[in-house]
């Protein structure tokens, strides 16, 4: 996918950005998770319990969500940043469970796009996606602060 240049981005508003690779989603990953962060909720860790009551278990939704860096690595690239910092999000939907042993990918667009501190801020839309299924897992619309010097 060829780049886009720094000063053109806002010609891109309304683009999509890219679409990431499949990543699956495997136990050692959610228990690795629940590790850093202290949550170590069944649904997510024991997996006898988990299966036995609900089929298996699931991905936490902020294991989902932490992912969007990552899976940000194969999008349409930015000619020109030197550095590019995380600045929240204005919404943030968990629309479906992501089953352990289940893959999922990133599909993002540019919504829009505005001068700040010295860099642009880009507000982009995160759908993370789940393979076989048409509900996404999360859909997130994330702002960056990207510089060029």
């Amino acid at each position: 996918m060829e780049a886009i240049e720094f000063g053109d981005l806002k010609n891109h508003v309304g683009e999509e950005t890219g679409v990431s690779d499949w990543v699956e989603i495997n136990q050692d990953r959610v228990n690795q998770f629940a590790e850093a962060t202290g949550d170590h909720q069944w649904i997510h860790v024991d997996v006898e319990k988990a299966t036995e009551l609900m089929g298996g278990p699931i991905a936490h939704g902020y294991l989902t969500l932490s992912l969007i860096p990552f899976l940000s690595t194969g999008m349409r690239p930015i000619k020109g940043v030197t550095r590019g910092i995380n600045y929240g999000c204005n919404k943030v939907r968990f629309t479906n469970m992501v089953p352990v042993g289940s893959k999922v990918r990133m599909r993002q667009s540019l919504k829009s796009v505005e001068e700040k501190g010295g860099g642009l801020l880009m507000t982009n839309i995160c759908t993370i996606e789940i393979e076989g299924q048409e509900r996404p897992a999360c859909v997130a619309e994330t702002l960056s602060i990207i510089y060029n010097t």
